[in-house]
């Protein structure tokens, strides 16, 4: 969710300042904006505050942008090295690989159950759960108030809806009509929510991959021919647009309409662009369903420390530290607990929209071993599937394959 480049190590000192008899080690992902909002300082705080009532215990968290994070785990996994916990993008591989500890065998029973269900059922490999949701988010279409306005349009419910818009938009010479990020830092999410909204999606009904179904490429090729083809997505091609810099650009008032989740509210906020949320349009309306989407906590077994780990965990997800975590950076809390609690408080009724919708979203298969590699070639790809002239059928059908491949070597 942040690609900044931040990293750091985290160290408590434990009672006193003397030696620990454990040190735990984490590697974590950066959500931050700035350096001033680094995740290097909500987890010093709860480090600080977890250490000064376990002084046998030393917690050291190093903290790495999420363009590295996931790479950075794999090299000390591979280095017969491994953390004691990462939090990352997904944990399935090291999961099929006997790396990780169970969830059920780290966390104590009242934490375990806290978890939302859908999220925990995320987190199951072969129905056993490894990996331990850490946060969560949902997509909503933003749009430019004054720049609908200055068009005389109004906000979307159907693709036609956006092709429209995103014409007026052009004419009043708008940077980005309608920013479509299929870059590399997060294509699979902006390819995900796409494909739900014509009906598609990555993996069919029973669990295997669809990536080339007859609605995805019906769905490439309309984006392909009405939005892409006709100048409507901005200077920058689809393929070579990062997330974050059509999130940027959004905040600086230049884009018409995007998908975006609830941290484009404060960057939006804080520059002044008066915009409004609705949800994701589809073919026909509303689109039927909206991506959700979780990173994960997981526990490598290489060090031991079973018990150690357990509890800090359980820490980690208690209601308060949940709730801050998710205020601090605009995401939805992962846990029932705290998730009522949001719901129930008059501050953070902006989120209520993804709030409500999250029971419902679609994740990702990230209960697929094989949705690693898939993962990486969407974000290698996807992007030329929409270029004019090209072939939504045969990158998507480039994707099936290799996705077909990797999930038969699970």
């Amino acid at each position: 969710m942040s690609a900044l480049g931040l990293t750091g190590v985290l160290g408590g000192c434990g009672a006193g300042g003397g030696s620990s008899d454990v040190t735990l080690t984490l590697v974590a992902a950066d959500y931050g904006t700035s350096a001033d909002t680094s995740s290097k300082k909500y987890w010093a705080d709860l480090v600080e505050r977890y250490e000064s009532d376990h002084p046998g215990v030393r917690i050291e968290v190093s903290v790495h942008s999420w363009n590295d994070v996931d790479r950075e785990v794999k090299e000390m996994v591979d280095a017969g090295e491994a953390p004691d916990m990462a939090q990352i993008g997904a944990y399935a591989d090291y999961a099929a690989e006997g790396k990780l500890y169970r969830a059920g065998d780290l966390l104590s029973i009242p934490v375990q159950a806290d978890f939302l269900s859908q999220l925990a059922e995320a987190g199951q490999v072969n129905s056993v759960q490894y990996g331990m949701p850490f946060a969560a988010s949902t997509r909503v279409l933003f749009y430019n108030k004054d720049l609908f306005g200055k068009a005389g349009i109004t906000p979307p419910t159907t693709w036609d809806d956006i092709a429209e818009n995103a014409e007026a938009l052009d004419a009043e010479g708008v940077k980005y009509p309608y920013a479509l990020p299929l870059g590399p830092e997060e294509a699979q999410a902006e390819t995900m929510q796409w494909m739900l909204s014509g009906g598609g999606g990555y993996t069919e009904l029973g669990g295997s991959y669809g990536i080339d179904s007859t609605e995805n490429v019906a769905t490439f090729t309309w984006l392909r021919d009405e939005l892409v083809g006709k100048g409507l997505t901005g200077p920058v091609e689809p393929g070579k647009l990062d997330r974050a810099e059509a999130f940027e650009a959004f905040a600086a008032g230049d884009v018409g309409m995007l998908n975006g989740h609830p941290s484009l509210m404060e960057a939006a906020g804080k520059k002044g662009v008066k915009y409004g949320m609705v949800p994701t349009p589809g073919v026909d309306g509303a689109s039927g369903s909206t991506l959700g989407v979780a990173d994960w906590m997981m526990a490598f077994n290489e060090n031991g420390h079973r018990d150690e780990v357990g509890d800090f965990l359980d820490f980690v997800y208690s209601e308060e530290n949940v709730l801050k975590f998710s205020r601090d950076y605009n995401l939805l809390p992962v846990t029932g607990s705290a998730s009522r609690a949001m719901a129930a408080g008059g501050q953070d009724k902006d989120l209520a929209p993804f709030l409500e919708q999250l029971p419902t979203s679609e994740l990702y298969p990230v209960g697929n071993t094989s949705w690693a590699s898939v993962n990486a070639a969407v974000k290698k790809q996807i992007g030329k599937a929409v270029e004019p002239g090209g072939s939504p059928a045969g990158v998507l059908g480039t994707l099936q394959a290799a996705a077909s491949r990797a999930e038969s070597a699970e």
